[in-house]
């Protein structure tokens, strides 16, 4: 099999998600980056790839999905034999897809647009995104109380999909020291055999 060619930008936590997946699934990537400050993902070129100019995408031989929660998807379902990443089961899907939500919507409005702020210099509300932070991470610390993953009792792309912006939340200035389980999740995940790091930048809490 050919590898996966991945286009990205080093500093997109989208972007780490799909990264993350292929090594935790063991899978050869091409890894191309797509200089953003360039304005690149605007031109026609990765149009083709994502018509709404964004990264990630990935072209896997004739196939070419965008979307990075999509991607895990993907992924996950087809290379994952054991399909624990995401599981077959409905109720275990929806419990996976509940997550994927989480991601899409609260850690995208509250970490990532925080960090947005102060790694990429965003026009977003800095204070609105801390508090938004703050408010989601105190419902995921509750609940990973006696729990090890997100949806199911193995690790699954919902976790793969939260990881990068919640461990690199404080680079946005918000704190994770209030949340004791969230920091035991961040330690399991950065433990699987596979793991890639996401890029740290030396910013707000982080500098």
């Amino acid at each position: 099999m050919s590898a996966i060619k991945l286009y990205r930008h080093p500093l997109s936590g989208h972007s780490h998600r799909v990264e993350a997946q292929l090594s935790l699934l063991g899978l050869a990537a091409e890894i191309i980056d797509v200089d953003l400050m360039s304005g690149a993902q605007k031109h026609p070129e990765f149009l083709s790839k994502n018509s709404f100019g964004q990264v990630p995408a990935i072209d896997d031989g004739d196939v070419t999905i965008s979307d990075s929660n999509a991607i895990l998807v993907y992924l996950a379902s087809k290379y994952d034999n054991d399909r624990t990443w995401y599981p077959r089961g409905l109720e275990e899907q929806a419990e996976v897809q509940r997550f994927l939500s989480v991601a899409a919507g609260k850690i995208a409005f509250g970490p990532a647009a925080a960090r947005l702020v102060n790694v990429f210099g965003a026009g977003l509300d800095h204070k609105t995104a801390i508090a938004t932070s703050h408010g989601i991470l105190a419902l995921l610390d509750a609940h990973l109380e006696g729990r090890n993953w997100l949806a199911t009792n193995k690790p699954t792309i919902a976790d793969t999909a939260n990881y990068a912006y919640i461990a690199h939340a404080p680079e946005g200035d918000v704190s994770l020291e209030a949340y004791p389980n969230i920091r035991a999740w961040i330690k399991r995940f950065v433990s699987l055999k596979g793991f890639v790091a996401f890029t740290a930048t030396p910013v707000g809490l982080a500098a």
